[in-house]
């Protein structure tokens, strides 16, 4: 049997990963203890969802105890949130009493998806789909890649015929920058099974692009974390797609320095699902009512088509927040769209290939 190959999220992961909940988060205590201590000018994304419910009250417990200095916190408006994202905000920020900041994009949701493209399936799709549609590059360079013999030296005319196109071709053609095929990683396009053929076979009629997110909350989450030394975000590895995948300056993914100097805290990184669940009854912690009252097991941006319950999560959301709906249907409609499309014919070939 071939053996299982494991991430280093997996095998470089610190101890406190296997405690059971109660030492879990006494660990994560003292972790941010001692990094708000060493860093006290520190900076920390409030989203609203679940996860920041959980970071915002452990900060909180943190300082407390150790009586640390404040957190500065902020809370990232796309122009598409709920109004029970923006109540639960006010009510936690009472909650706490600490300040929570709205900061706005100088390009909105509206805007960035109509000048650069709606998401797709994933945000590495959609780039990867994006730099497809820019550089027009035909989807046959795939077959040309998977019959060559020398898939090096086809890697290597691919790259001279179309330059500056490296992470597409590597993208279309499902390999690396050495030629070598690698079918079964995030970065290519068949990480979702059929894509290609699919694409092949029903061209979108849409702009696709991820810069909604970088220009929605990237870049204001940039602009607003200069000056200060540590960033404090909630990611967790069970969230899954890039969050689960190790970075190249940290493999345990939970502290370390960035390019710019800064340091990232990802307090929470190796708290599973169930370890939420036992830290939300012990603090007697309410969520917002869009998990409370509406029904939604995560948040993040309303509406948005990176996630596959997005259309069923918002008919959850219809009864409650109909504008809302709307304007989602009106933004990201197409996506929503072409995904059912998409569903449906890898439905169909995979019954195809379970009668072969």
């Amino acid at each position: 049997m071939c053996e299982e190959y494991k991430s280093r999220v997996y095998t470089d992961r610190p101890a406190y990963a296997d405690f059971d909940a109660p030492a879990k988060f006494t660990a994560i205590q003292s972790i941010i203890a001692k990094r708000l201590t060493q860093y006290p000018k520190a900076i920390c994304s409030y989203s609203g969802g679940s996860d920041s419910d959980i970071l915002i009250d452990l900060i909180e417990q943190t300082r407390k105890i150790f009586n640390l200095a404040p957190v500065k916190y902020v809370f990232f408006n796309t122009g598409l949130e709920m109004q029970a994202t923006k109540d639960h905000v006010k009510a936690t920020a009472e909650k706490y009493g600490v300040g929570i900041e709205e900061v706005r994009p100088k390009l909105n949701i509206v805007l960035s998806t109509r000048k650069y493209g709606v998401p797709f399936v994933s945000k590495i799709m959609s780039a990867g789909l994006e730099g497809w549609q820019k550089k027009n590059i035909p989807l046959s360079i795939a077959d040309e890649y998977e019959q060559a013999e020398n898939k090096a030296e086809k890697r290597r005319e691919l790259k001279e015929r179309y330059p500056k196109c490296e992470s597409t071709i590597n993208f279309l053609c499902c390999c690396n920058s050495a030629g070598e095929p690698r079918p079964n990683i995030q970065l290519v396009i068949n990480s979702s099974k059929y894509m290609r053929d699919f694409i092949a076979e029903n061209p979108p009629d849409f702009q696709i692009s991820a810069k909604c997110c970088d220009y929605c909350k990237k870049q204001p989450a940039h602009r607003i974390q200069k000056g200060y030394d540590m960033v404090i975000t909630g990611e967790r590895r069970d969230e899954g797609g890039m969050r689960s995948v190790p970075r190249k300056d940290n493999t345990t993914l939970c502290f370390t320095e960035t390019s710019s100097g800064q340091y990232r805290l990802r307090p929470l990184y190796y708290v599973s699902d169930k370890d939420k669940a036992w830290y939300k009854e012990y603090r007697n912690i309410r969520y917002s009512d869009a998990y409370e009252v509406y029904g939604l097991t995560r948040t993040g941006c309303c509406g948005c088509p990176i996630s596959y319950k997005a259309v069923d999560d918002l008919e959850k959301i219809r009864p409650f927040e109909p504008n809302v709906v709307k304007a989602a249907w009106n933004i990201f409609g197409k996506s929503y769209e072409y995904r059912k499309k998409y569903n449906e014919y890898k439905a169909q070939r995979m019954e195809l290939e379970k009668r072969k």
